[in-house]
């Protein structure tokens, strides 16, 4: 029996308003949550009726058209169970992208003419445990360099801007810290300016706020590559001096949270450059719907926690630290914009009483996060792009055509020009990926 509202073949109709259910693709990396803590493991078990391995980490949820995690069409429309669609349809048959480049119309005129039938953006689901990488991600002329020449690790020639909107308490480091606290950091972290040493140490200390930006600039690059280019012996060393002075420190006063923070991530990763490196960045803590964004060529590592994540249709990271996977410290230090100073948390605008927005500088996404009540009801009206959700909680109904039943874990795509009403007897927690609403205005 097939799902109203939904379609269910590879060909569809002109001037097609349903939604498609879509299966994501999972990500078992070593820093996500275990099975039976990861809101990952549980989305993914959810929306694909598959059973989960309780030993192993789950750690991203895929939503959209990148190769690397690709969505699947659930043939039928009816919802999973046991890897197969309600009625007997198997999944995994037709991927979104191949469905879109067969039916472009879906995506809109403007985003058609913008981005060709290339979906503009990836939703993710993340779950982590422990820190991820050191990294940043290229901007638009560096990626298409990176794929060329290392098409193996570089997978793709697209920039990665992105939004994390946290669903947890959520840690992050950040961007590089301001003029002032790197010079704090330089009088009482030892170690570093025994890496870096002391004619480096003291250009720091010598600079101030009237000094022109790009001699600031150019003196935080040396310090950042000097300390991500040390040996292995030499961060080893300096690591367990650091590491000793700070548990000394501990049994006489409360640490700074930072130095905590450092205390964690070299328990995580042992003898490693990041460690040390952890003290150049904000140290950022975002509350349940409120959420930070990433340009690019800007330094990053998520820490702890789980967030919603939207980006461009990208898979490229280059790293240097907290990872035991392929470093590329040369193109990370030089590629970063070594902007100082604290990064925008976005708190969402209210479109509705049930709905915030949250509209990072990119053309390519924004996120809605929809919590709605019992007995209450929602519109999202027609959008010139297509649309994205995920149910994160709850139940309730969406409508275009028809009705369509939805849970924790059904994950649903829109096309462009689609008017939606979601609808609810005993709750419904949702998040909506689209194009930026104000790419449109332009």
């Amino acid at each position: 029996m097939e799902a109203e509202g939904l379609s269910t073949t590879m060909e569809m109709e002109e001037g097609f308003k349903g939604l498609l259910r879509l299966i994501g693709s999972v990500k078992n990396y070593d820093w996500g949550r275990t099975a039976k803590e990861s809101c990952v493991g549980r989305l993914y078990r959810l929306n694909s009726g598959r059973k989960i391995d309780e030993k192993q980490p789950y750690a991203e949820f895929w939503m959209g058209t990148h190769d690397s995690g690709p969505s699947y069409i659930v043939e039928g429309g009816g919802r999973i169970q046991n890897g197969y669609a309600n009625g007997g349809g198997i999944r995994d048959k037709c991927t979104l992208k191949d469905w879109i480049d067969k039916n472009s119309s879906v995506l809109g005129e403007t985003v058609l003419s913008k981005w060709g039938t290339q979906l503009p953006f990836l939703f993710k689901v993340l779950s982590i445990e422990k820190a991820l990488s050191i990294q940043a991600h290229p901007d638009k002329d560096l990626a298409i360099l990176l794929h060329k020449e290392q098409p193996l690790i570089y997978k793709d020639d697209n920039h990665k801007p992105e939004m994390a909107l946290a669903l947890t308490e959520f840690e992050a480091l950040c961007g590089f810290i301001s003029l002032e606290e790197l010079k704090v950091i330089v009088q009482t972290v030892p170690e570093i300016v025994e890496v870096v040493g002391n004619v480096l140490a003291e250009l720091v200390l010598d600079l101030n706020e009237d000094d022109e930006e790009e001699k600031g600039k150019l003196v935080l690059r040396k310090l950042f590559t000097e300390i991500m280019s040390a040996s292995k012996d030499v961060i080893t060393e300096v690591l367990a001096k650091l590491i000793s002075r700070l548990n000394i420190k501990n049994k006489v006063r409360e640490l700074t949270d930072k130095e905590q923070l450092v205390l964690r991530l070299e328990k995580q990763y042992p003898a490693d450059v990041g460690v040390l490196a952890a003290f150049l960045f904000n140290y950022v803590k975002l509350n349940p719907g409120e959420a930070l964004y990433l340009g690019a060529n800007e330094p990053h590592a998520y820490v702890y926690g789980e967030c919603v994540e939207c980006m461009a249709t990208s898979d490229n990271v280059v790293r240097a630290g907290l990872t035991p996977k392929h470093r590329d410290v040369r193109t990370l230090c030089s590629m970063l914009t070594y902007r100082q100073g604290n990064p925008e948390i976005l708190h969402g605008t209210a479109i509705n009483p049930y709905t915030m927005r949250y509209l990072p500088p990119f053309d390519e996404f924004e996120v809605d996060r929809c919590i709605l009540p019992p007995y209450s009801t929602v519109a999202f009206p027609s959008a010139p792009g297509p649309s994205m959700f995920v149910v994160m909680g709850g139940e309730g109904t969406m409508t275009t055509s028809a009705e369509v039943i939805v849970a924790e874990g059904d994950v649903l795509f829109a096309p462009a020009n689609t008017n939606i009403t979601i609808a609810t007897s005993s709750g419904l927690h949702l998040y909506r990926a689209g194009v930026n609403s104000r790419f449109f205005e332009e």
